[in-house]
This record gives C-alpha cells, sequence and structure tokens, in this order.
C-alpha cells in the first residue's frame, strides 16, 4: 500500500485499548504502523496482538523500549501521569508520546516538562468522533506541543483521524477539546429538550428525526444519538460519568478566568443525578431521561388528552 512506505520505519506503540483506544488501535495496525500494545487488563492487549501480529508487553516501559511513538488512551489525568510516569525510564531521546486522552491542560504541560528533561517529546491530541470516528479513522484530533514533533507523528495521527490540526504549544489541544465538551453540553441540553417536548406533543420521534436532521438545528449527535431516544436505549458511546469528569477540567479551566459557565454548571447538576440514578455508565443522551420526567411530572397530574374521533 502507498501509505505504507513512506511511513513504513515509525514504529508505534498504543496504551488503553477501551472503546475509542481499540478501534484507534486498529487503523494504526491497519496502516502498518502498530509494533505493541497494552492494557491495564493484560487479557484484552493479548487478544488484539494475536490477532494483529504484534507485541502485548507486560509493561508501558516495555512498549516504550520498542517504539518510537506511543499513544495513550486512559481515562482520567492520573491515568496519563502514571503511564508517563511508568515510561520514563525506557523513553528515548526523541521519542513521542501522544496522548489521545482528555485531560487538563495543566496535565499536558506537566508530562510535556517531564519527557522534555528527558529528550523526549509529549503531544496532547484529544479527538473527538465518538466510538464511530475511532472505529473509521475519522476523528478529529485536536493536537498541543512541540511543531516538529507534530510533524514527525503525522503518519500515527492521519491513521486514527480525518482533521489534524496544531493548536499551539503543550495544553492548546487540551484547551480545543474543553471547548469542543462544552459544545457537546450545549447540543445534548438542547437535544433532550427538544426530544421531550416533542413526545409531550405525540409526535412520531422517528419520522420526526428523519426531517430535523436535514434541517437548521441538526448535528451529528442529533442524527447519531437521538435514535436513542427512540429506543429508550443508550449503550455507551460516550459515557455520562466520562463527560462529567470533562465539563469538571472545563470548569476549573473557566474559573481561572474568573467565570462561571452556566451551560456547564446545568448540566454537571444534571450529570450528578443521573449518576445518583445508575445511569453513569450509559450514554450522554440519556439526559434525555431528566427532560422527559418534567413532563411525565405534568402528565400525571393533568387531564389526559381526548384523541379526536375518527
Amino acid at each position: 500500500m502507498s501509505h505504507q512506505s513512506s511511513s513504513a520505519a515509525l514504529r508505534v506503540g498504543f496504551i488503553g485499548l477501551g472503546a475509542m483506544g481499540e478501534g484507534m488501535a486498529r487503523n494504526l495496525h491497519q496502516r502498518g504502523l502498530l509494533q505493541a500494545v497494552w492494557n491495564r487488563t493484560p487479557e484484552r492487549a493479548q487478544r488484539l496482538a494475536a490477532e494483529f501480529g504484534c507485541q502485548a508487553p507486560a509493561t508501558p516501559a516495555e512498549v516504550a523500549a520498542q517504539c518510537e511513538v506511543v499513544m495513550v488512551c486512559v481515562s482520567a489525568d492520573a491515568d496519563v501521569l502514571e503511564v508517563v510516569t511508568a515510561m520514563q525510564s525506557s523513553l528515548r531521546a526523541g521519542s513521542i508520546v501522544i496522548d489521545c486522552s482528555t485531560v487538563s491542560a495543566d496535565t499536558a504541560r506537566s508530562a510535556a516538562q517531564r519527557l522534555r528533561e528527558l529528550g523526549a517529546d509529549f503531544l496532547d491530541a484529544p479527538v473527538s468522533g465518538g466510538v464511530e470516528g475511532a472505529k473509521n479513522g475519522t476523528l478529529a484530533v485536536m493536537v498541543g506541543g512541540n511543531e516538529a514533533s507534530f510533524e514527525r507523528a503525522r503518519p500515527a495521527l492521519e491513521a486514527i483521524g480525518r482533521t489534524i490540526t496544531h493548536f499551539g504549544p503543550s495544553g492548546a489541544g487540551q484547551a480545543a477539546k474543553a471547548t469542543n465538551q462544552i459544545m457537546c453540553a450545549g447540543v445534548i441540553q438542547a437535544v433532550a429538550e427538544a426530544m421531550a417536548f416533542a413526545k409531550a406533543e405525540g409526535l412520531p420521534l422517528e419520522q420526526l428525526i428523519a426531517t430535523l436532521s436535514q434541517g437548521a438545528g441538526s448535528s451529528w449527535y442529533f442524527v447519531h444519538r437521538a435514535p436513542n431516544i427512540v429506543r429508550d436505549s443508550y449503550p455507551a458511546g460516550f459515557r455520562v460519568r466520562l463527560h462529567d469528569k470533562d465539563l469538571k477540567i472545563c470548569r476549573e479551566m473557566a474559573a481561572r478566568h474568573g467565570v462561571q459557565l452556566p451551560l456547564i454548571e446545568m448540566t454537571l447538576i444534571h450529570y450528578r443525578r443521573l449518576i445518583e440514578q445508575g445511569h453513569g455508565d450509559e450514554d450522554i443522551s440519556t439526559l434525555f431521561r431528566i427532560k422527559d420526567a418534567l413532563f411525565s411530572s405534568t402528565r400525571s397530574t393533568s387531564q389526559p388528552r381526548e384523541e379526536p374521533s375518527s
């Protein structure tokens, strides 16, 4: 394949094989770039290594020893710093760690500083596009860090994403992702309220989605997640717990400007309620439950509307 020859020398390791990470690792493998995989539960790494014909070392340090580029996709700030610490002894001068997790800009800058002292580089490269984007290699990738390292790592980034943008120094990628997460909060709030309203009005929801998906108010989220509402099933594309964690990062970043953003605050209140109700591991579209309950409470106290006779 033509794309393999230009980047065949790049050996990439992947750490964190969850819902997003597995799809990203698979796309690196398809480009002929994947050298090694590691996961906290080793069985998953061993299964994928057997499928891909690559290595499944016992530790992140061994992944770093085998690869020039190590991509990381884990859940939280502490996980990123733990992985970076575990790799420090094996990273060589010129190695690049690309972190695709969503963490704070401060965590990205801290990791970058640690690696700089070793002569290695760190790119914060959070992604957006859901599990579908990870599977199809069509993610939007927002990158912060050294521009020369960004260019060197481009073959690995192009394997996982369709839109790849360098936003500036360390932390800039995470600031761009935080912006995206605030936008997501607005979209899910709007879609949940609108769909609860439509349901209360007795509209046929499937037809409504098909029609409004072609209108001015449509979005990727509406097209791909509003059908969850019709099915009353919320399989995890993006879990409530994870967006809750991301919005708390956004809240801290906004607070440094002396600002409290109402959209963040309202969504965090709703997420706390959903997590308390046991919906924390469902997709964020489960926010519909809260909006629907507003109408349910009025339905139970009001007289049912009579259907017109046919």
